[in-house]
């Protein structure tokens, strides 16, 4: 398909290798204010006692909903094909990964 026979409503969109390859994350903090919500993506580690902000992503309040809105769709989604997403309670501290992650705890 060439430039000419593209829909004007059609955005490329290009991912570069390096982003494409991701950033792992198992804490997300979200705040707000007036204008703006800031998420930030940590990643801890057992046995350490500082995390560091992987990534931290800004959007508006329009677009936050939008990414709520289409998580959601992508959670049912994922649950029709592989079951109920467990242990995940608003609110609670189990919104906090185990700080075992399921395996052994490490002894010296």
């Amino acid at each position: 398909m060439d430039e000419k026979n593209l829909n004007p409503q059609q955005l490329n969109i290009e991912l570069s290798e390096e982003i494409a390859q991701g950033i792992y994350s198992n804490l997300a903090v979200i705040t707000h204010s007036s204008s703006e919500f800031v998420v930030d993506f940590v990643r801890i580690m057992p046995g350490i006692p500082k995390a560091n902000v992987k990534s931290r992503i800004i959007l508006t309040p329009e677009h936050a909903k939008r990414l709520l809105f289409a998580l959601q769709d992508n959670i049912k989604k994922y649950e029709a094909v592989n079951g109920l997403i467990k242990n995940v309670k608003p609110g609670s501290d189990s919104m906090l990964p185990p700080m075992s992650f399921g395996g052994p705890t490490a002894q010296a």
